[in-house]
């Protein structure tokens, strides 16, 4: 027995030796920008600042010039990413354009909102950045009426800066399978280049992005598709099966999925954090009521896991993902009907489709299967069923059409719901598992609740929430005290899903080392969300934070409080004990002058925002433009310094349980010190 899970550990580390990200070509070594050409790109950047100094014109027209010079000054702070000489020669070309729209936008015209292809850009709520897309417009549209949506979500690109987007996507044409035109408009994400494989700031972009196509464009709300390829597969399988009730249908191909949960070294609440995304086949219920096209040619050598299988391992690509959503919902009771390639699930809109003798891709006669099901979902709408089912690890992703799961009963741990109305709404019936708060909507009619075997008389209203105590569900009444709800779940990285904003200390510091090293965490995730998010997020001075920036965004507060007045305000009002002499976390005690909290916690000055304290996201620096992401330190973190190293050391971290509150029953894990 020793012996095999000897063999089983080391098996392991071998795959772990490969990197875990998507594999990619070889490139060569990015070529250095002369002066000339970066004073160019600086000259045409501070043009269109001139220009647009100078224009009165709507917030949408502005954003849609202003992106190409915020892509001259992110080229400008990162000139590595020119990539290639043509790279060069085409950042040049956009700044060009930039200014010719400026111009134009001067004079009174948009001529850049005509045509098939178009650019546009929106401010960003999640962190105040201009962030750019592109939409295709059918022939057919003339405004007179609300059109379908299809939003496609990219693969992986390696040379994607905002200005090689603003280059290609006019370019495009010929550059993917042409997919049959039923009059939809189409949405290019940017998706911040590679956007941590659509999480995060890339998850956030979808849903920005279909919001601002919305208020220029008439859009059927009813009557938007998710479509997705390789890592935009990837990513589309996240969405979808996380948000199942916001669009009429996805199509989805390829894609990479996880295996990290196989690591034995990692910490329990590291290992329960992976629910969040990594386990994307559970989630595979969801598909109950989203219609769902899974595909990708069966000869796929691309990456299908991360880490990746050892060589001589047989496996079929990324098709993979296909066959483990299938295979889960096979499990989950859901028999397949049909031929190899085009499978059924019945009981559920879910298809699956295998190209033949095609590799990373789509055969021709998939491609018409997929246009036949966009047309047919798309024809149909997105439509509100009568029976619900719907499955979550958190109440982050918890809600499925007219039920919401508001409270799991132990968090990280599969919840599921499964409710049926009848057809004239007075009668519910509903089974539940590892929930103990549900919300029901669109109950006008509804008198009669059964939920696990108990049968509930209720007065019809728009909503009615119900919560399970020692005894049974009962109608419940509003929440009292802290609890993990959506959106205040945790963990720390949950935090920079919404709008946030940065806090640096500007007064006297407790303890110099301590205050330094917060400073380099501050600076570090500054970069890099920088860099990989495309957007340098909002910051601001202790001393000029407003209470009513607490009602608009997450604060994230960086120093001690000494010098943060932020952090001295809040003191006494978090779970822990901080003076200049010693930190208290959970009863133990740490020295002050080499130790510091992590943590993320409804802010005791607006409880409906977090607070964090002396971190950004904890995932690590590959991951940002990685495929999965894994936060490091749970909801808290005592960190001891390390001198002139940007990221300090853990000495403990873990999980607040439903009330945020400490538990030995909720998973952490001590460090040596």
């Amino acid at each position: 027995m020793l012996r095999f899970l000897t063999m089983k550990f080391l098996t392991f580390v071998l795959l772990s030796i490969y990197v875990f990200a998507q594999p990619r070509p070889a490139q060569p070594p990015p070529i250095q920008p002369k002066p000339e050409e970066l004073q160019r790109v600086k000259e045409l950047s501070d043009s269109i600042s001139e220009r647009l100094a100078k224009v009165r014109a709507s917030k949408e027209l502005m954003a849609d010039v202003a992106v190409y010079e915020k892509a001259g000054r992110m080229l400008l702070e990162f000139p590595d990413e020119f990539g290639t000489q043509e790279g060069i020669t085409r950042a040049i070309s956009v700044l060009e354009e930039g200014n010719q729209r400026a111009e134009s936008l001067a004079q009174g015209h948009a001529p850049w909102t005509k045509g098939k292809k178009r650019t546009h850009a929106f401010v960003s709520d999640l962190d105040g950045s201009l962030q750019p897309y592109g939409v295709t417009i059918p022939e057919s549209y003339d405004g007179s009426k609300p059109v379908r949506l299809y939003v496609w979500m990219h693969g992986r690109a390696q040379r994607l800066t905002e200005s090689e987007f603003l280059y290609t996507f006019p370019r495009q044409n010929a550059s993917r399978p042409p997919v049959a035109d039923y009059g939809q408009i189409q949405l290019d994400v940017y998706g911040r280049w590679n956007g941590a494989g659509w999480h995060f700031a890339g998850e956030a972009e979808v849903f920005e992005a279909i919001a601002a196509v919305s208020k220029r464009y008439k859009i059927d709300q009813n009557r938007i598709l998710l479509r997705g390829f390789s890592m935009g597969g990837e990513g589309a399988w996240h969405i979808a099966l996380h948000h199942p009730d916001r669009f009429a249908a996805a199509e989805i191909g390829a894609g990479t999925w996880s295996r990290r949960e196989e690591n034995p070294d990692l910490a329990p609440y590291q290992r329960a954090a992976l629910k969040i995304w990594e386990n994307m086949h559970e989630w595979a219920l969801n598909i109950f009521n989203l219609p769902l096209a899974a595909h990708d040619g069966d000869t796929d050598t691309q990456t299908a896991v991360l880490p990746g299988y050892a060589p001589g391992i047989p496996h079929r690509g990324q098709l993979e993902s296909s066959l483990r959503v299938r295979d889960q919902l096979m499990k989950e009771g859901f028999s397949m009907e049909g031929d190899p390639d085009f499978l059924r699930a019945s009981g559920s809109p879910g298809i699956f489709l295998i190209s033949r003798n095609t590799g990373h891709g789509t055969s021709p006669l998939v491609r018409g299967r997929l246009d036949n099901f966009l047309k047919q979902w798309g024809d149909s709408g997105r439509m509100t069923p009568n029976h619900v089912r719907f499955v979550t690890f958190t109440t982050r992703y918890n809600r499925g059409h007219w039920v919401t799961l508001e409270e799991l009963t132990k968090m990280y741990e599969r919840a599921e719901i499964d409710a049926e109305r009848s057809m004239d709404g007075t009668k519910i019936q509903i089974k539940t598992r590892n929930l103990s708060r549900i919300a029901v909507r669109e109950t006008a009619r509804t008198t009669s609740i059964d939920i696990d075997g108990r049968r509930l008389m209720v007065r019809p209203s728009q909503s009615i929430v119900l919560e399970k105590s020692a005894a049974a569900w009962q109608v419940a009444g509003p929440i009292a005290g802290l609890r993990k709800v959506h959106g205040l779940q945790g963990p720390i990285d949950d935090a920079f899903l919404d709008p946030f904003i940065l806090v640096r200390p500007t007064g006297e510091p407790w303890n110099k080392a301590v205050h330094e090293q917060s400073l380099r965490t501050l600076s570090r995730f500054e970069r890099l969300y920088a860099r990989f998010f495309r957007a340098h997020p909002r910051m601001i001075d202790d001393k000029d934070l407003k209470v009513t920036d607490l009602a608009k965004y997450h604060v994230v507060l960086f120093g001690d409080p000494g010098s943060n007045s932020w952090i001295a305000k809040l003191n006494g009002k978090l779970p822990l004990e901080w003076t200049k002499e010693k930190l208290v976390l959970n009863g133990q005690a740490y020295p002050a002058s080499k130790h510091f909290p992590a943590m993320i916690y409804p802010n005791p000055m607006n409880p409906s925002r977090y607070v964090v304290i002396n971190t950004g996201l904890t995932i690590e620096d590959r991951e940002y433009r990685g495929d999965y992401n894994m936060p490091r330190l749970g909801d808290y973190a005592v960190m001891k310094i390390k001198d002139d190293a940007e990221v300090a050391d853990a000495v403990v971290a873990g999980l607040f349980n439903g009330l945020w509150r400490f538990s030995p029953a909720i998973s952490s894990r001590r460090y040596p010190q």
